[in-house]
């Protein structure tokens, strides 16, 4: 039955603790929507590289399709997974999506945080999305808030991802 449905819902979420980086490029740069912000002097603590954006993007679209979220795919006590690159989670999660006979209708993504300030990089954040699911940048939303001040992520000490995505059965 779930099978002949022909859209589903997803629902991703990430939350990612943030960390001084210590002088001199040590320590893991933060990456959102795979764009690496290298001079940040914070970033996350994390198995992977700890791209909140596609560890949110790869739970929605398992979440509709009813397949195992990230933490069952790609375990951070799998020494494979050290510092991944999370395109990959990414490129496997669009794989099942397809295998599964559904097609990415739409992604809203909300990414939570106090700094970077997101705008001057959503353009190539939506583009490394949309390359990566092979889909048009018309289907990708990308949304930056902060928490004014609040809790953890409106003091900077984390980042916080919300995603949304319809999927739809494949044409053939």
């Amino acid at each position: 039955m779930a099978n002949s449905v022909p859209f589903r819902v997803g629902h991703g979420y990430d939350l990612h603790r943030l960390e001084p980086r210590p002088p001199h490029g040590n320590g893991r740069p933060l990456v959102l929507g795979g764009v690496r912000f290298d001079d940040h002097p914070i970033g996350p603590v994390s198995h992977s590289d700890g791209d909140a954006v596609y560890h949110a993007v790869v739970d929605a679209l398992m979440g509709a399709v009813g397949e195992p979220d990230i933490g069952q795919l790609f375990p951070d006590d799998d020494p494979r997974n050290e510092s991944e690159d999370s395109a990959i989670f990414l490129k496997e999660a669009a794989d099942r999506l397809a295998a599964r006979g559904f097609a990415l209708g739409n992604l809203d993504i909300t990414v939570i945080c106090e700094r970077p300030k997101l705008s001057p990089h959503k353009a190539a954040m939506v583009d490394n999305l949309a390359r990566l699911l092979a889909c048009d940048r018309s289907q990708i939303n990308l949304k930056g808030k902060t928490h004014e001040g609040v809790d953890a992520v409106g003091e900077g000490r984390a980042v916080e991802v919300h995603v949304v995505t319809l999927v739809a059965k494949a044409n053939g």
